[in-house]
């Protein structure tokens, strides 16, 4: 059985790590006004990471598998976030779980180690109230989130960014 535990601070320099092979995976290269290279958002991003790694009672949650060859590595991640929307008849309290960031290490893949942490970011929504979660499927991960009871539906976001590069 594999076991999926929560992300502490210390992890975060992996969690980044795992996340930028999800990234490489659906984005080819860097978006626009990034040049490619070593991603040097990562520094940037540590420590708020850290601190939201750190918060137990918080709306954020990573779940991780430790990399079974390589002593201090993550073998995979699944990251969740809770969001809370006006209710509505099909989730009154509002609360929603978004999962993002579902990697794992290309030499880990295979051992059930993303279905350990998808699962483990469930059961947190769960216990979290959450009436629903949401995620963006690659086609490589459709068939697990499909498996797990994930199904497709229509999707008309849009995105304003408000930063720019």
């Amino acid at each position: 059985m594999v076991f999926a535990r929560r992300a502490l601070p210390e992890d975060a320099p992996e969690v980044l790590r795992l996340r930028q092979v999800m990234i490489d995976a659906v984005r080819p290269g860097p978006p626009p006004g990034v040049r490619a290279g070593t991603p040097e958002w990562h520094a940037e991003a540590l420590e708020p990471l850290r601190r939201r790694l750190a918060d137990k009672d918080g709306d954020f949650a990573a779940f991780v598998v430790d990399h079974p060859d390589r002593p201090g590595a993550l073998a995979s991640l699944a990251a969740g976030q809770i969001e809370y929307r006006i209710g509505g008849a099909d989730n009154p309290h509002g609360l929603n779980g978004y999962v993002f960031s579902v990697a794992t290490d290309p030499a880990a893949r295979r051992r059930g180690y993303s279905r350990a942490c998808m699962e483990a970011v469930i059961s947190w929504f769960r216990e979290q109230g959450c009436g629903r979660v949401d995620l963006n499927a690659s086609a490589e991960g459709e068939p697990l989130y499909a498996s797990l009871g994930f199904v497709r539906k229509p999707d008309p976001s849009m995105r304003l960014p408000l930063r720019s590069a």
